[in-house]
């Protein structure tokens, strides 16, 4: 890295699932470039055997050795792990991963936070009661800086970036959730990280329609009318460039094509299916509204493939290279 940006974490994620092989992978791949030096927050066993591998006491080790081996700061011990095979003893482990390192990242020490899958639904008998892993880390950020925070899902990858206004929640539920204020609120948010993160000095920006054809003028539901258009002139009206809702079926193709730098989608597959489609590999989850950069591969625990062995890590090498992009851009700002 630089001499005034911090390494990397990357919290171990599920050390039964495919964390500790793409993390190996990743590290194969990255160590050649100083730029991208990370560290590992998690048991230094699971990384044992595969690659050489480093202990280290703090993170400003991790420069030093990342080329020769993979730096590994241990955050708890775990028990014994078959991949593949889900350990709720291991959850205790998991959390302090995350914990350290957006304190790491809050403190300076760290200059972004690349988290490995995690299932929630293992860490519940530990104390997890959040939403997801995204509530977690936002909420950890929240009662260490007493700021309150909205966290934002903006998925990139196929040359989209995507935001979501709403994410794991039935298709039912949505009309009923969304408010004008919360899409003004999301985009300032999304325009914000655009210009800041991103380095796009005017960005301009989309809001799907939550209905086909986004609405046909209220023939097929009204909720562009009633919520999403008046969002999209209020932000207007504060100098962001957002579009009124235009058709699902046709704002993607739009931004590829240079008319948008970034998409807001009405729901979760309506946001994921053209990036999944565009780049089902290499996709990246990055969580935007927070004081810290935190992406993510934008996959689950795959213990499927953990138990066969030799996953792609090509969405952890991508989260990897955007939280090095994102940290740079905030540096300089």
């Amino acid at each position: 890295m630089t001499d005034t940006l911090s390494p990397i974490a990357v919290s171990m994620g599920d050390p039964a699932g495919v964390g500790p092989a793409i993390t190996v992978d990743a590290w194969r791949q990255l160590s050649a470039e100083p730029e991208l030096a990370f560290f590992i927050l998690g048991d230094p066993a699971l990384y044992d055997g595969k690659v050489p591998t480093r202990t280290i006491d703090t993170p400003a080790e991790a420069p030093g050795v990342f080329a020769e081996a993979l730096p590994v700061m241990p955050v708890a011990a775990l028990p014994a792990i078959t991949p593949g095979t889900p350990e709720p003893k291991a959850a205790p482990a998991i959390i302090a991963a995350i914990e350290t390192g957006v304190s790491l990242c809050l403190a300076g020490k760290a200059s972004a936070l690349v988290t490995n899958p995690i299932n929630k639904a293992l860490l519940y008998g530990a104390g997890f009661r959040h939403p997801g892993h995204t509530e977690f880390i936002a909420d950890l950020c929240a009662g260490a800086t007493g700021e309150t925070l909205r966290p934002v899902m903006m998925l990139t990858g196929g040359g989209l970036r995507v935001a979501l206004a709403t994410i794991h929640q039935p298709l039912a539920s949505v009309p009923g959730t969304l408010s004008t204020q919360a899409l003004v609120d999301l985009g300032e948010i999304v325009h914000r990280a655009l210009v800041r993160d991103f380095g796009i000095a005017q960005p301009r920006i989309a809001f799907t329609g939550l209905n086909p054809h986004a609405g046909e003028g209220g023939a097929i539901g009204r909720e562009e009318i009633d919520i999403i258009n008046p969002a999209a002139g209020y932000l207007r009206g504060q100098g962001i460039d957002m579009s009124d809702a235009r058709s699902a079926d046709t704002v993607f193709a739009e931004a590829l094509g240079g008319a948008f730098d970034a998409v807001i989608a009405m729901t979760h597959d309506q946001g994921l299916i053209p990036v999944k489609t565009l780049d089902m590999w290499g996709g990246v989850n990055m969580t935007l509204g927070l004081p810290i950069v935190r992406t993510s591969p934008d996959h689950g625990t795959g213990y499927d493939a953990a138990a066969v062995g030799h996953p792609r890590a090509d969405s952890l090498i991508a989260a990897i290279r955007s939280a090095a992009f994102v940290a740079r851009m905030r540096a300089l700002a």
